[in-house]
């Protein structure tokens, strides 16, 4: 009896146990891999786990989770690159360019991106790891990160949940996952997508002017800025152009005479009409002539492959939604997708103003959700019942008080070894190309740090790397990059 009693207790332990899903808010799991990267080949060790983040009083109040990787047998540690990695959303998890982009292992996809059976991973030949260590981190409630508690009234959304808050906290995370790796005496780069963009712009003077952390280079991959994205207004609303004349182009729906060129041979043409033509006369509104509107209209038509009379009745102001549910209506019914618009989906209807669905998301999360779960609890051994987060509970998010482009500027400005790279796919309709290169002009007005920016577009969308030829182009781009930006001993001064 005594023993049936004892077996009874263990059972109700481990069934008590097994139906936990909270992870230990301070743990690490390393393991030991080969790569061959750019003709190299070499070992390199991956500790994935999770870090708090503490409060004011020095108390728990969200855990983050994190994969870093470091190559072996480094003589100097000091001297190697730092990588940091975030995604965007906000509430997205750093998985994209985790397992796409610059990591060592990449999702099993396509030449151009689409999902591929059997799903899972494969080496990433083109990862920047031969020349830099990485480490991606999840901010809160995205991939395995999480309140403490998960949820409640006792989780203060405030600390995390906003643009300034997302900033701040996790210039003080970075602090001590530096600290604990002992890596404050190496040259420093953080890389944001999307959202990330805003994210990293504040993060370089935060980590500065917070953390005393200073960076040698910022990359912003397909970034989101929201000055111009939440705005509407003549530049807002025209700056969408070249992007419709790159995806109209990619489906050859534009006339001839642009069609026949290459895409890098009409883009300039499309950026020149909006900045010095298309922009004045939004900015005239209903008081712009009609012969001046139709000559607009006419266009605007020719650069975007969309349908004059529908411009007309748009008031020259083409929403991106009605672009991607109609450029393709008359030609064969497909819509394009948002993201990335290579991709095209299949709607009930024809007819309407927006697509029934994100043709490219639905395409990336059948393909990364698989390969991402695989990878850390299969690979990488990070055994878990806690559901890893796509996309996490974030919202609603606080958007007040965006200063992100002046913090780039401010930094840049007491940081004379801080440089930006900007890479665009030209098919992204979100997060636009040309937004990216107005972004870029408008940080620095004087123009006095020009030289210290860079534009890098690709032939594919918003994330770019998952097209196999840009997955090579863009990592390169970031490899060219840090090694121009390591000062190799040169003085910190203007």
């Amino acid at each position: 009896m005594k023993k049936i009693l004892q077996l009874s207790i263990c059972l109700v332990t481990t069934i008590t146990l097994a139906q936990s899903r909270t992870l230990p808010i301070d743990t690490v799991i390393t393991t030991q891999h080969n790569a061959t990267i750019n003709g190299a080949t070499f070992s390199y060790t991956a500790q994935t786990g999770t870090q708090p983040v503490w409060d004011e009083n020095a108390k728990p109040i969200a855990s983050l989770h994190y994969t870093y990787y470091t190559r072996n047998n480094i003589k100097d540690r000091a001297s190697r690159p730092l990588l940091i990695s975030f995604n965007g959303g906000p509430g997205s998890g750093s998985v994209w360019m985790h397992l796409a982009y610059t990591g060592p292992r990449i999702l099993k996809i396509d030449d151009e991106g689409y999902p591929v059976q059997p799903y899972g991973v494969n080496e990433n030949p083109h990862s920047v790891l031969d020349i830099a260590d990485i480490v991606y981190v999840n901010p809160v409630n995205t991939g395995y990160s999480r309140t403490i508690p998960e949820s409640g009234k006792e989780v203060d959304r405030d600390k995390f949940f906003g643009i300034n808050a997302d900033i701040k906290y996790l210039a003080e995370w970075l602090n001590t996952f530096v600290t604990r790796t002992n890596r404050w005496r190496s040259p420093k780069y953080i890389v944001g997508e999307s959202y990330g963009g805003t994210r990293v712009m504040g993060l370089s003077l935060a980590l500065q002017n917070q953390q005393w952390m200073y960076l040698n280079g910022v990359i912003m991959v397909s970034p989101a800025d929201y000055k111009v994205i939440r705005n509407s207004g003549p530049v807002a609303e025209a700056i969408n152009l070249p992007y419709y004349t790159a995806a109209a182009w990619h489906h050859k729906a534009l006339p001839q005479a642009l069609q026949s060129k290459d895409l890098l041979e009409i883009l300039p043409e499309s950026e020149a009409y909006t900045i010095n033509q298309l922009i004045p006369a939004l900015a005239k509104g209903g008081f712009l002539a009609e012969a001046e509107k139709r000559k607009v209209a006419e266009k605007v038509a020719y650069y975007s492959g969309l349908d004059q009379q529908d411009i007309l009745e748009q008031n020259l102001s083409v929403p991106t939604n009605f672009f991607w549910k109609n450029l393709l209506k008359d030609k064969n019914g497909f819509t394009v997708g948002r993201l990335d618009s290579r991709y095209l989906g299949i709607d009930k209807q024809l007819a309407g103003m927006r697509p029934d669905y994100s043709s490219e998301l639905t395409s990336w999360l059948h393909s990364f959700t698989p390969a991402i779960n695989y990878y850390l609890q299969e690979e990488l051994n990070f055994k878990t019942d806690v559901k890893y987060n796509m996309f996490g509970p974030v919202h609603p998010w606080n958007n007040d008080d965006d200063n992100t482009r002046e913090d780039l500027r401010q930094a840049m400005a007491q940081n004379p070894y801080l440089n930006v790279m900007i890479q665009s796919g030209y098919y992204d309709g979100a997060t636009t190309y040309f937004n990216a290169k107005y972004t870029m002009w408008q940080v620095d007005p004087s123009g006095r740090m020009k030289d210290r920016f860079s534009f890098k577009g690709y032939r594919s969308g918003h994330m770019m790397y998952l097209r196999r030829e840009d997955l090579k182009t863009a990592n390169d781009d970031i490899r060219d990059f840090i090694k121009r930006t390591m000062t190799n001993g040169e003085s910190a001064k203007y």
